[in-house]
């Protein structure tokens, strides 16, 4: 099965499955969408396409989730292609609003993005 025929999370998601992280791009306007839609939020243009992100970012913020078996982060992360998207920054438990950061898929059950630090040159 193609994954456009998937409503656009399951399409998300088998992306992941196969080692991609892809986001969701307007034919006739090229703005770029996260979350997975059917159409452009306010204007409603729905010939959206799965298009490969650069996997480039920067902290937006970030807050440490303290718990007995373990703390994490979680973070808002500003894509180079302009969404937003929540997150976790691997390795760190924080890390300094505008950091630079890039996604990798952690495989696994079910696959997910996470991002880790980069210098400022990339």
């Amino acid at each position: 099965m193609s994954h456009d025929a998937l409503g656009p999370q399951k399409a998300f998601e088998a992306y992941l499955a196969d080692g991609k992280f892809m986001i969701q791009r307007s034919r006739s306007t090229g703005t770029y969408l996260f979350w997975p839609r059917v159409m452009v939020p306010g204007s409603g243009e729905a010939d959206l396409e799965w298009v490969p992100a650069s996997g480039m970012g920067r902290v937006y913020s970030i807050t440490v989730n303290r718990k007995r078996d373990g703390d994490h982060n979680v973070a808002l992360i500003d894509l180079d292609e302009g969404p937003r998207m929540m997150a976790t920054v691997a390795g760190v438990e924080t890390i300094a609003i505008g950091a630079r950061v890039r996604a990798r898929i952690e495989a696994g059950e079910t696959p997910r993005v996470v991002f880790d630090p980069v210098g400022e040159d990339a």
